[in-house]
């Protein structure tokens, strides 16, 4: 039997980091979408309980390319000073289904998580947005200030979680990506005077009051792939335009649309797909709120592996 292990590139954390910088990443997922590509379509993701936590399964195939994403999230992890979702990435040759690269898939989801949010709010943000509020402090939460800085101009950055020190530590990491925005601690009322608000916690209900967000601003949320789970409040769902990956993972992943749903707020005809934002099918809202509300699909995955090659 061949040496198939043998023949397989290994791309790690930082060739990943030298390689695909989130400028690149956040133009490759766009150009996906912009050619055509429906998520609706894409291969459905296995989630399977276990002790500690969940096994992810995430394969895809897009434009010939095919590959598979096998990660794990473990809630308990960040009090071992751990990664809460870990990942390996397997790339296949699109002919022959032969395994052609490993790659970090922890790093690799940390790139494409924030690049994906910033994909969507590059269309639906105001031209001037540039004062953000970021709820967590955990590697999701800082990753999404390089994100949003390589689409807006940041002017300030509040990062709000539960634990001091690891909001002050969350702070200096952040600087680095935006090093002429004013990054501090703050607290939720900070909402009030924010054009970009992102969601990246673990929270079971929602993380502030709708009646705080202005109906300029623009939200992301991407705490939770669990139906039981929601960051905003249903009322601010309602009140808002609701951007999602695709109608099938929204009504079935996305707490924060399902609570929505269940409490009237939302009728499911309201949603609106990442497919119909980039063709053009439905325009961003301006009379509004913008919600991004993503659980992650493999596509996107992919999508940004094939730029580490």
């Amino acid at each position: 039997m061949p040496d198939v292990i043998a023949d397989l590139t290994l791309i790690g954390a930082q060739t990943i980091t030298d390689r695909v910088s989130m400028a690149a990443a956040i133009d490759e997922l766009q150009r996906v979408l912009r050619a055509g590509f429906d998520p609706e379509e894409d291969l459905p993701r296995g989630i399977l309980d276990v002790p500690n936590g969940q096994l992810l399964l995430m394969p895809a195939a897009v434009d010939g390319a095919v590959g598979q994403k096998f990660a794990t999230v473990a809630p308990g992890n960040p009090a071992r000073g751990l990664e809460r979702i870990q990942a390996l990435y397997i790339l296949l040759d699109g002919t022959t289904l032969a395994p052609t690269a490993i790659l970090d898939g922890t790093a690799l989801t940390s790139l494409r998580t924030p690049a994906v949010s910033a994909a969507c709010v590059d269309l639906l943000a105001n031209p001037d947005a540039g004062d953000a509020v970021i709820f967590g402090t955990g590697p999701q939460a800082v990753r999404h200030v390089e994100a949003l800085q390589a689409i807006r101009p940041l002017r300030s950055v509040e990062l709000i979680g539960r634990n001091t020190e690891r909001a002050a530590a969350a702070v200096d990491e952040a600087r680095q990506y935006a090093p002429d925005a004013r990054i501090t601690i703050g607290t939720p009322d900070a909402v009030y005077d924010a054009d970009l608000i992102v969601c990246a916690t673990t929270a079971s209900d929602p993380l502030f009051a709708s009646d705080l967000v202005r109906d300029d601003a623009t939200i992301v949320a991407i705490g939770s792939h669990e139906p039981q789970k929601a960051e905003l409040d249903p009322a601010l769902v309602g009140r808002s335009q609701v951007i999602v990956e695709s109608r099938r993972v929204g009504t079935s992943e996305a707490g924060d649309v399902i609570r929505a749903l269940e409490a009237g707020t939302l009728q499911d005809a309201d949603l609106v797909t990442m497919h119909d934002l980039f063709t053009g099918a439905v325009a961003p809202a301006t009379d509004r709120p913008r919600i991004v509300k993503t659980c992650g699909m493999g596509w996107q995955d992919l999508a940004t592996a094939r730029l580490a090659i």
